[in-house]
């Protein structure tokens, strides 16, 4: 029977990132559709933001050294006004938001901010402050600059700052086309009956979902059954997808066909197993071009494990520059153990900046509500056997 040599935590990020080797093909789409799509090349600012001198607030437009005098209103300036009048001596301007400032102005006095005023004439404090609620010209991204960086994904505040250049289309990366399957004569889809010796696909629709909360579309292409040849049948027709993720079927049992219906595919493992708890008999390699990410059966084991493995893969894949997890530093809450000679995929919940173990670290891989109770990960060594209670810990969210 092959044996599977385990990679430790570090080597196994090292070797499934370098599972990516090129960069996906370019395509040109509307900004309408670029939520959560991958830039494809830096983009530069073509039209000065703002791109005129204009007032941050309804108020007076002046200048800093009238401060503590009474200024008559020389003339009303609005939104979309073009005033292309100098400012006399001891007059100034009433302004409203958005409209250009003429030339020489360099502060703006909310009305508030007026001792008094009314139709004709307004009275100042002593003391203003240059340069008040005056927006500049390029002050924020001026033309040449730097807008958006390739590998950045995209969102709806970048969609804002491309309608500000008026950028109606933008270059991005193809979108990652994925295929998830799971193995198991044992399983039943959620719409079936399932009977007391038969268990629920849950593992298909968790990673779907956990794919999609991070806007990828996966094709769920059904349950293997644990036999060979039909095994390697039906991965001969998945070489179509990008990605191709199994769950179940890679341990070490008699009826454990999927690592040797891959190979019948050409199916090269870059490794197959990792000292970790859960996740052991995760693995990852190439069928072609198709990257193949093979998850344990049991259900948390393989949730936490697609999202520590799979998910960096796939931004990386999809162009992203920034794929690594985010981590914030938090106090654990009360002590708890973990088995030292492996690294340890713990959950928790993390609350007002303290991290409280799920279920005092007590749990199986096969359970699912710790996953329900927990929005965050931590990563212990090799060596830890006690976490302390208000240690520092660096935490990764989920």
């Amino acid at each position: 029977m092959k044996k599977f040599i385990t990679l430790h935590f570090a080597d196994a990020v090292i070797k499934s990132l370098a599972l990516v080797s090129k960069d996906p093909v370019i395509e040109f789409i509307n900004t309408e559709d670029v939520r959560s799509r991958v830039l494809a090349q830096d983009l530069f600012c073509v039209k000065n933001l703002p791109s005129y001198n204009n007032a941050a607030l309804d108020g007076f437009a002046l200048h800093v050294s009238d401060g503590g005098k009474t200024l008559l209103i020389q003339d009303t300036i609005y939104a979309g006004m073009n005033c292309e009048e100098k400012l006399k001596e001891d007059h100034c301007f009433k302004i409203m938001t958005g409209a250009k400032v003429p030339g020489g102005i360099d502060t703006i006095v909310p009305f508030e901010d007026a001792v008094t005023f009314d139709d004709t004439s307004v009275k100042l404090a002593k003391n203003l402050k240059k340069g008040n609620a005056l927006r500049l010209k390029g002050e924020e991204v001026c033309e040449g600059a730097l807008l958006l960086a390739k590998g950045e994904m995209l969102n709806a505040r970048s969609i804002a700052l491309l309608a500000s250049q008026g950028i109606t289309h933008v270059p991005v990366y193809k979108k990652v086309s994925i295929g998830i399957f799971s193995s198991g004569d044992e399983l039943k889809e959620p719409w079936q009956n399932a009977s007391e010796d038969q268990i629920y696909n849950i593992n298909a629709q968790s990673i779907q979902s956990l794919l999609g909360e991070h806007s990828f579309e996966a094709t769920y292409c059904g349950v293997m059954p644990d036999n060979l040849e039909q095994c390697t049948n039906y991965l001969a027709t998945m070489k179509r997808f990008d990605v191709l993720i199994t769950s179940g079927g890679i341990s070490m049992g008699e009826a454990d066909y999927i690592e040797q219906a891959l190979e019948a595919n050409g199916f090269e493992s870059s490794f197959h197993g990792i000292n970790i708890k859960p996740g052991k008999p995760t693995m990852m390699g190439k069928m072609g071009e198709t990257i193949v990410c093979s998850l344990p059966g049991n259900p948390l084991a393989a949730f936490v494990n697609a999202f520590l493995f799979l998910l960096p893969v796939i931004k990386k894949l999809q162009g992203a520059t920034n794929f690594a997890h985010k981590s914030v530093l938090a106090n654990n809450a009360t002590s708890f153990k973990a088995k030292t000679g492996r690294t340890n995929i713990i959950l928790g919940k993390l609350e007002n900046n303290r991290f409280y173990v799920s279920h005092e670290n007590r749990y199986g891989s096969g359970m699912i509500t710790p996953l329900v109770q927990s929005n965050a990960i931590l990563i212990i060594d090799t060596q830890t056997g006690v976490i302390e209670a208000d240690e520092l810990l660096e935490i990764i969210l989920f």
